[in-house]
């Protein structure tokens, strides 16, 4: 078999499924706006989301045709191979340039990333980001992503070399405590990027407080997060595990919301809380994670691969692009679709909390005032929920409220 040719066929596959969303998306922008959602946008407004959101779409569509060019020229002329000859015939050296160049190749999608922040994003009015900040992100995530790679790999390379097929089972166990860490130290990582300062006393802290409190949940703190350096956009999340809690707040949506909304968005997230929806999210994402062990394994068995593509013998930086640019990118549609329905049941259910803590109404407002000003899709075509939808359409949310709180209204 020409595993070559095989891994090319795979990353154009992946590609035309890139294309079926994007076409998807297109389509989305042709529908008109449900009943329940129509005081989101005027006719004028909604059109300049449709402007937007084709504008947005057409750049995707180049940024990915870019990245597939670069990287089919890069396994079809063993660049990988020749790159990784300059450097010492050693596995961490070896590893350390395919990863590199790997990390490098991804310079081709900056442009795209920039043109969308700085042109598209300011034209339309979202765009707070300063070019000094938006290149200090790029050498950050650079940094962060080849490290992040290299630990992998080369923690995959020792369990390998240590267990040889026994390595599924402990590469599984190392993925998932890596991520959690990861879940763990996200607000070391955050702080790279953002500034945080304490929510101010009053109202709003004390019913966020309040709400937590009754339910047996202490906060660690409530922190307002600086995200409009770099954008309007609107958002709030939790971080922490078990019962210690801390409560992010953008302060773009400190802006947009009053305080009965915030506390009715938290009431949502208090919902995923009480049901531990996170902890079965991180159940979802171990099983992800032994899928990617499964497919490590074959591929370290496979030593054809690494001859078809020009090494002479495994290199594991190698073994992880393929695993998780082409053959996890390849499963992970299908299983997208199951983590994605199982997330927009939980979903509603964590509305549905939001309206018996007595914040039906607020939501409802909370939400049309939060999917304004993000621009969201108030229309999306089905198909494209199914796909990609990890929240149900807002249109379809509004209507589960408002059943729940006229069941309220008949008790």
């Amino acid at each position: 078999m020409n595993f070559k040719l095989l891994i090319i066929i795979l990353i154009l596959i992946v590609y035309a499924y890139g294309l079926l969303t994007k076409y998807l998306r297109l389509k989305s922008c042709k529908n008109a706006i449900p009943a329940n959602v129509s005081d989101i946008y005027d006719a004028e407004t909604y059109e300049r989301w449709r402007a937007y959101r084709r504008e947005k779409i057409r750049l995707s569509f180049a940024e990915s045709t870019v990245a597939l060019i670069a990287d089919i020229v890069l396994v079809a002329f063993n660049v990988y191979a020749a790159f990784a000859g300059l450097f010492p015939d050693k596995v961490v050296p070896q590893i350390f340039a395919v990863l590199l160049l790997s990390t490098l190749t991804s310079v081709v999608t900056i442009p795209f990333s920039y043109y969308d922040t700085m042109r598209i994003e300011e034209k339309y009015g979202f765009n707070r980001t300063k070019s000094k900040t938006f290149w200090a992100d790029q050498i950050k995530e650079f940094v962060i992503s080849l490290g992040i790679l290299f630990l992998i790999t080369w923690i995959l390379s020792l369990l390998h070399r240590a267990l040889h097929d026994w390595m599924v089972v402990a590469f599984a166990g190392v993925l998932i405590v890596f991520i959690l860490l990861i879940l763990f130290l996200y607000p070391v990582f955050s702080r790279l990027f953002n500034k945080f300062t304490p929510l101010e006393e009053g109202e709003l802290r004390d019913k966020l407080s309040g709400l937590l409190a009754s339910h047996g949940y202490s906060v660690r703190a409530i922190e307002v997060m600086d995200a409009s350096r770099r954008t309007s956009k609107a958002n709030a999340y939790f971080t922490g595990y078990g019962k210690m809690k801390t409560i992010v707040l953008f302060d773009t949506l400190l802006e947009k919301l009053n305080p009965d909304e915030i506390c009715a968005v938290f009431a949502h997230e208090l919902g995923h809380g009480l049901h531990k929806d996170t902890l079965k999210g991180q159940i979802m994402t171990s099983v992800q994670m032994l899928i990617l062990s499964v497919l490590a394994w074959l591929t370290l068995r496979t030593t054809a691969i690494f001859a078809d593509c020009g090494f002479e013998k495994i290199n594991y930086g190698f073994a992880v692009i393929l695993i998780m640019a082409v053959e996890f990118a390849l499963i992970a549609p299908l299983y997208g679709i199951l983590v994605n329905y199982l997330s927009r049941s939980h979903e509603y259910r964590a509305d549905r909390q939001a309206v018996s803590e007595g914040y039906g109404p607020a939501l409802i407002s909370g939400l049309k005032k939060l999917t304004q000003a993000d621009f969201g899709d108030v229309a999306p075509s089905p198909a494209l929920v199914t796909l990609e939808f990890s929240h149900p359409p807002l249109s379809q949310r509004i209507d589960t409220i408002e059943r729940e709180l006229a069941k309220g209204h008949k008790q």
